[in-house]
């Protein structure tokens, strides 16, 4: 009996302890939502002012960039922008800006459709003068250092659309740049441009693959707030046919050497 009085004592004290309440379905939904969130806020955040990715669809830039590449654009490189502030209109920027330099690859809204996103090389500085003579780009009356190079080395990792034209290669320092651009010496009507000025807060680009590039040569300037970032690194390339058409590329082509390779 008096094991009895003992248990039932011992019952009635567990029993009166609270019982914690496990968390409902909607209070662990919202806990997960405010989780998931934060994470796609902060890789939008990070993407918007920090660094964001890009793939190249066209062969604008080869052979400093092929298609396939996948590139790091520094969206720092002028300045620290307000989040998200350039998803409608020119950025707003808490540093600087600060102004790309001659020779900078650099993403850009597309001035006739900011929906698109265009890759090329800063030429022309606000207040230069561009021509072009026989291919050759002349800035302020100076033409641009070219060196002719062999370039069996570059063909051999070039797009199969490409290598059936006539091209010549050249080392090129554009400012403080040091690539290669590439010409085709069968294709006559790039071969010279009219002298113009660059105007203010704008900037004259071109791609390196010179006879291949819709650029400033056809389309205009690109104003300053429509530049995004500076690219400076390949992180990945891989490339195939796209059936349904939008990919210049013809075979598949992956191409790890290209991995970890800086931009110039």
């Amino acid at each position: 009996m008096e094991q009895d009085k003992q248990t039932e004592g011992v019952v009635a004290e567990v029993s009166d302890t609270p019982i914690q309440n496990k968390p409902s379905k909607m209070e662990k939904f919202k806990k997960e939502a405010k989780s998931f969130t934060f994470i796609i806020l902060s890789v939008l955040i990070f993407r918007s002012v920090l660094f964001e990715p890009f793939k190249i669809p066209s062969g604008s830039m080869i052979p400093t960039l092929l298609i396939g590449d996948f590139i790091l654009v520094n969206k720092f490189s002028y300045g620290f922008k307000v989040p998200f502030s350039d998803w409608f209109s020119d950025p707003t920027y808490i540093t600087g800006p600060g102004k790309p330099e001659r020779g900078d690859v650099v993403v850009f809204k597309y001035p006739q459709e900011v929906s698109l996103n265009y890759i090329k090389r800063v030429v022309g500085l606000p207040g230069d003068t561009i021509e072009i003579i026989e291919k050759v780009v002349y800035v302020n009356g100076q033409p641009i250092e070219m060196k002719e190079i062999e370039g069996t080395k570059i063909l051999s990792d070039m797009d199969e659309k490409y290598k059936r034209y006539n091209f010549k290669f050249f080392e090129t320092k554009t400012g403080n740049h040091t690539h290669v651009a590439q010409v085709d010496q069968d294709n006559i009507f790039n071969a010279n441009f009219y002298k113009i000025t660059v105007p203010q807060n704008h900037y004259f680009v071109m791609g390196d693959n010179r006879d291949f590039s819709a650029d400033s040569r056809s389309w205009g300037f690109v104003p300053f707030g429509h530049i995004k970032g500076k690219a400076f690194l390949i992180w990945f390339s891989l490339s195939f046919p796209w059936p349904w058409g939008g990919d210049e590329q013809e075979n598949f082509a992956f191409r790890p050497w290209r991995i970890g390779k800086l931009i110039d």
